[in-house]
């Protein structure tokens, strides 16, 4: 575009602007072409950006771009490129894309799912649905035995365990976790390596390990804040994701039945 022809369609802009209210119930129009709530989420594209609550200068940045847009558009239709070779192409090509999209969604509208089924689907799956135990502990790394254990020989001379423990950790401990007091917060007992699990598994609450625990990474001295037990969700509380996994199973099956119903009466060429 020409630099006269960018400050003429900028002009244009800013008087159609100048013309638009910024009330939810009506942004104005581009020559009677309405500027819509779907224009305003297209050049924003995040949906959790509330257009109201922008800044004037940025709605205005935004309603600019629309106005332009349409302008544009306008100028291409006033064109005849609806006559256009190229244009007939992709609408035809869209036009069908769109059919089969439109066809499928009314298709997926079809499917039914009880209670029963979910219920079925639960009884049958409840391995996929466990929750594996959480552990929240700290530790301290050293890189030799040594160290590990004249670690556990302070603490165990120490009268406030977890006081000491978090001391020793920031002043001792060779981990990224040591200027936190080794607190490695709450996670899965399978999210560490299986000998650092089984011995915080182990220890009972407000406790640390006797012995050093030897891992890849060197030796862990570890103390175990808290400990919830291996537990299973309830239907309740994953039935509308087995009701997505019943839905896929039966919407993938009848696509494909209908499918091969459809190759079984074609005449089907392949070159």
């Amino acid at each position: 575009m020409t630099k006269s022809k960018k400050i003429v369609t900028s002009l244009i802009a800013t008087l159609a602007l100048s013309t638009l209210s910024l009330n939810a119930a009506d942004y104005g129009s581009v020559n009677g072409d309405a500027i819509t709530k779907d224009d305003i989420s297209t050049v924003i594209r995040n949906p959790n950006i509330d257009f109201e609550k922008l800044p004037k200068k940025t709605k205005n940045q935004v309603l600019e771009q629309i106005v332009e847009k349409k302008l544009l558009t306008q100028e291409a239709l006033k064109s005849g490129i609806k006559s256009d070779k190229k244009y007939k192409e992709a609408l035809a090509k869209v036009e069908t894309e769109l059919a089969l999209e439109i066809w499928m969604q009314n298709e997926s509208k079809k499917i039914e799912i009880t209670q029963k089924e979910e219920k079925d689907f639960y009884n049958k799956n409840k391995e996929k649905f466990k929750v594996p135990a959480t552990l929240e502990a700290r530790h301290i790394l050293t890189k030799t035995e040594k160290e590990a254990k004249d670690i556990i020989k302070s603490l165990d001379k120490a009268k406030n365990k977890k006081d000491e423990f978090i001391k020793l950790a920031k002043e001792k401990s060779v981990g990224p976790s040591g200027p936190k007091g080794g607190y490695l917060g709450k996670f899965p007992e399978t999210q560490m390596v299986p000998e650092f699990s089984k011995a915080a598994k182990a220890l009972k609450k407000n406790t640390y390990t006797k012995a050093p625990v030897k891992t890849q990474f060197g030796y862990h001295v570890i103390y175990l804040e808290d400990k919830q037990e291996p537990t299973t969700l309830t239907f309740d509380k994953v039935q509308n994701r087995i009701k997505q996994v019943i839905f896929q199973e039966k919407f993938q099956k009848k696509i494909k039945a209908q499918a091969d119903a459809l190759k079984s009466k074609a005449k089907i060429i392949i070159k």
